[in-house]
């Protein structure tokens, strides 16, 4: 029993610190990518500064990449990981793809969230003269904060799940050690632990995500 909580505790922690990093930096790589591709879009469809030619193609190269299997996309980042870091598998490594992976995702859903903003509001805020910059800052990014709390609650189980694939190739955390010892070694107990505690994660999170968003709906 003591060994097994010793391999889960150990497995949680790198779980825990590749999904909180990857959410950060993939949150820096996405949400200037959302906040443009919402910004660019043609008036009638709410952008405050059309830009056809420029949303056309973040808007393929964001498809391009959400539509990469992750697996894949982490053996092809194999070179970028070991560049940055010296070394292509173990917890820190995977954060490179995990954050690469999951931004246009992120832009998406920062996408949907400032697209959900009322046009009247955009509009009062031209009306007064506020620059692009500060109905970006003071209106499209509080107005849609629910909304992106929401969008960074999927965001962050989403990487739960990727932290978990990309154990299959050496990326630690709870789903290499539900590999290597629950599957490989037969360790059903492993398996089953290792099961829990990202089932529970999943289900922390979306509560408290849930919660943050619930507020801030209520004060707006």
């Amino acid at each position: 029993m003591n060994e097994v909580l010793r391999l889960v505790g150990n497995a949680t922690l790198q779980t825990l610190i590749m999904v909180f990093f990857s959410t950060v930096f993939s949150m820096l790589l996405g949400l200037p990518v959302g906040v443009l591709l919402c910004v660019s879009l043609p008036e009638d469809q709410g952008g405050i500064k059309p830009m056809k030619v420029l949303n056309q193609v973040l808007g393929r190269i964001v498809n391009v990449l959400r539509s990469f299997p992750f697996l894949i996309l982490m053996i092809v980042l194999f070179p970028l990981s070991r560049l940055i870091l010296g070394k292509s598998i173990g917890t820190a490594a995977t954060i490179v793809p995990l954050s690469i992976a999951a931004a246009p995702f992120v832009a998406r859903v920062i996408e949907s969230a400032l697209k959900e903003v009322d046009p009247g509001v955009i509009q009062a805020a031209k009306a007064m003269g506020s620059t692009n910059k500060q109905i970006v800052f003071k209106v499209l990014l509080p107005e849609a904060m629910p909304s992106l709390v929401s969008g960074v609650t999927l965001t962050i189980i989403n990487l739960i799940g990727y932290s978990a694939m990309a154990g299959t190739i050496g990326g630690g955390g709870l789903g290499d050690l539900a590999i290597r010892y629950g599957f490989q070694r037969w360790r059903t107990d492993v398996l089953l632990a290792a099961v829990v505690v990202i089932l529970v994660m999943v289900e922390i999170i979306q509560v408290i995500g849930n919660k943050i968003s619930a507020d801030l709906m209520e004060k707006r």
